[in-house]
């Protein structure tokens, strides 16, 4: 709609035609991303098969990638028959049923761990955490490997109460390859700006070196295999 002399867009009335990327006269409209059936996408990812010779492989991630269970199990079954290495990297927060039916068919679950204290979960995310770590015990008790993502956010999660809980917590899972600490950035501002949205952490700085290591030196005291980054 036109407002004095621009243009604004309502998000909430967009279902992703791409019709306005089509028509935009200035070409500044962008449409991220493409849709694929399974053998689309199998028969793009064989473009880099070479890569997974040696330790590479498959990541479905998002969002959140169970979201779209049909297609993802679906695709998860035939990168198993191409003998990809398959990853999920998921937030946990859905239904047990389709996570351990994802699970038949993955090698490996990066799963976000974001609080221990249900109360401040619910507060910071929306919900509380006891799906999430339901399914996170479900997980292990299949057998599946997971790998541990910390997403660490000084003032909000970092506290040795909680990263304590976080560690005592992981420790006594079956499965776990590693734990991954996350330190915030602010790389998502730049695309809260470019789509009108309001973020909602301006004030939040990333955490100090220190900061992390310490976490990092409680989460080892656990015996858990504990990196910073990636």
């Amino acid at each position: 709609s036109a407002t004095e002399g621009s243009l604004t867009t309502d998000l909430g009335l967009c279902d992703g035609c791409g019709i306005c990327e089509d028509v935009c006269p200035s070409g500044a409209r962008e449409l991220c991303g493409r849709k694929y059936t399974v053998e689309q996408l199998i028969e793009h990812l064989r473009k880099d098969e070479i890569f997974f010779r040696d330790g590479g492989g498959v990541t479905f991630s998002g969002g959140e990638p169970l979201m779209q269970p049909k297609f993802v199990i679906e695709a998860l079954k035939a990168c198993g028959q191409e003998g990809f290495h398959r990853a999920i990297d998921t937030c946990g927060f859905v239904d047990k049923k389709v996570i351990l039916e994802a699970a038949k068919e993955t090698d490996l679950f990066l799963y976000d761990l974001k609080h221990m204290d249900p109360k401040k979960h619910r507060e910071y995310t929306g919900v509380d955490n006891s799906i999430i770590l339901e399914n996170l015990l479900a997980l292990s008790e299949f057998g599946s490997k997971i790998n541990i993502r910390f997403p660490f956010m000084p003032g909000l999660n970092s506290d040795d109460e909680n990263v304590r809980a976080t560690g005592e917590f992981i420790s006594k899972l079956k499965g776990i390859t590693g734990v991954n600490i996350l330190p915030y950035h602010t790389v998502a501002r730049g695309k809260h700006q470019r789509w009108d949205m309001d973020y909602k952490l301006p004030d939040l700085l990333p955490p100090t070196e220190n900061q992390t290591r310490r976490a990092a030196g409680i989460l080892e005291s656990f015996g858990l295999k504990t990196h910073i980054g990636g």
